[in-house]
């Protein structure tokens, strides 16, 4: 277990995609322009398979934003995701209601 402050110092937002490429260098792996909120960040996503790209436009989805940058086959990440896996499926984890990218998880 985490101690409850540890939690706390995620910084966990809405995002909103705003663009989707292909990795050129991995099979398994898109690379995503995400706005948090007045921010673009790029996102890399073992997601590939999962979601077309016209599903993944527009969609708002849940970031953790403060993770530290991590280089995945030549591109940095700028963030994290998140999803949950159902019967060897990716479900991205998204809000049930209309809410404004950047709004913070609590």
């Amino acid at each position: 277990m985490i101690p409850f402050n540890e939690w706390k110092k995620m910084d966990i937002r809405i995002g909103k995609i705003l663009d989707v490429d292909n990795h050129p260098k991995a099979d398994k792996l898109l690379v995503l322009k995400i706005d948090i909120g007045g921010e673009v960040r790029t996102i890399v996503a073992g997601i590939k398979g999962y979601y077309e790209r016209e599903e993944l436009m527009d969609k708002k989805v849940v970031v953790i934003t403060n993770l530290e940058q991590k280089e995945l086959r030549g591109i940095k990440s700028e963030g994290m995701i998140l999803a949950a896996v159902k019967d060897d499926k990716v479900i991205l984890l998204t809000p049930d209601e209309d809410i404004k990218e950047g709004a913070v998880i609590q």
